[in-house]
């Protein structure tokens, strides 16, 4: 009877330590679900943070999607404006290429991106190339700014914005400017001018031409009115 009591009292004495390792265990495995929550969580809060400022613009009613512009694209914009000088505005510059290469041939270059992770590599790309004092790069909105102070004009545009575009810069630059649309022409001015083929096509538009073809436009607009006064 002893040797049956003294067994009880020993299981009775082993059980409480058991049961308090298991709930060590549970313990430490709802630290560790804590735990990777919180990473998982951190992780994709770090990943909206840099993966937001790309998405959104392409959220826009009418956005310059980052498609980056290949070397022959570059070259070809370079090369129609060879004798060309002056201030140059790259619209929607993404990370910075097209006013970086123009900076190196003497344009005091400008871009505007909507994007302000694109924006800050454009401006350590233009630091590290040695041509921060002749270009700079802001974050706006294209239809937000003014073009009038630029007389070379570089636009990566997409169909759906190049006719509210033709009138933004047709009543905004100097007659003297010059437009250069790559990937996409504009939809009625006429090129006075085209360099490389396919994707790689680009079209120089005259401001004299195109200002001359919205004035007329206004004026048919509103013979009709005077006739009928």
């Amino acid at each position: 009877m002893e040797t049956s009591g003294e067994s009880q009292q020993e299981l009775s004495l082993d059980s409480p330590q058991g049961s308090g390792d298991g709930g060590a265990g549970k313990s430490s495995s709802r630290r560790l679900g804590l735990v990777v929550t919180g990473l998982l969580g951190g992780s994709l809060v770090a990943l909206y943070a840099v993966a937001a400022p790309f998405v959104l613009p392409a959220l826009r009613k009418v956005c310059l999607p980052f498609v980056p512009a290949t070397t022959a694209q570059v070259e070809n914009v370079l090369g129609v404006l060879r004798a060309r000088s002056g201030t140059l505005v790259d619209i929607g510059s993404g990370d910075g290429r097209i006013v970086i290469a123009a900076a190196k041939r003497g344009f005091q270059a400008s871009g505007f991106e909507l994007n302000p992770w694109l924006v800050w590599y454009s401006r350590y790309k233009a630091w590290r190339e040695g041509v921060h004092c002749s270009s700079s790069f802001h974050i706006s909105d294209l239809w937000k700014v003014s073009f009038a102070q630029y007389s070379n004009v570089v636009i990566f545009g997409v169909p759906q914005m190049m006719d509210q575009l033709e009138l933004k810069l047709a009543s905004e630059l100097p007659s003297s400017a010059k437009v250069v649309a790559c990937r996409f022409p504009f939809p009625t001015w006429v090129p006075e001018n085209t360099a490389g083929e396919g994707i790689d096509t680009v079209w120089v538009y005259d401001a004299r031409t195109f200002k001359s073809q919205l004035q007329q436009g206004m004026t048919r607009k509103t013979m009709p009115e005077q006739e009928d006064t």
